[in-house]
C-alpha cells in the first residue's frame, strides 16, 4: 500500500521561504531554487492589487470608529471591576 499524496486546497504550489538548506538531512539537491518554481510567474491581477487609497475623512472615520470600539470595551471592563468592589464592599466583605 503507497503512501496517499495529500491534497490541500490552499496551497498553489509557490514557494514563501525555501527550508532546504544546505548539510541538513533533508536536503533535496533536486529542489528548483527560488524564483523556479512552477507557481512564480502565474500569479493573477488579485494577487497584485495595490493598497487602497483613503481620502483623509474616511482615515478620520477609520480612526474614530476604532476609537470608539476601543473606549466601549474599555468601559465594559470598568464597569464590571467597579461592579466586583460594589459586590466585595456590599456583600462578600460585609
Amino acid at each position: 500500500m503507497g503512501r496517499r499524496k495529500r491534497f490541500d486546497e490552499d496551497d498553489d504550489g509557490r514557494v514563501i521561504a525555501r527550508m532546504d538548506v544546505d548539510g541538513m538531512p533533508w536536503h533535496d539537491p533536486r529542489a528548483p531554487e527560488p524564483g523556479e518554481g512552477a507557481g512564480e510567474g502565474s500569479g493573477d491581477a488579485a494577487d497584485r492589487r495595490e493598497p487602497v487609497k483613503l481620502t483623509p475623512a474616511e482615515s478620520r472615520a477609520y480612526a474614530w470608529g476604532a476609537l470608539k470600539a476601543a473606549l466601549a470595551v474599555a468601559a465594559v471592563f470598568a464597569l464590571v471591576f467597579f461592579l466586583f468592589l460594589l459586590f466585595c464592599s456590599k456583600v462578600w466583605f460585609a
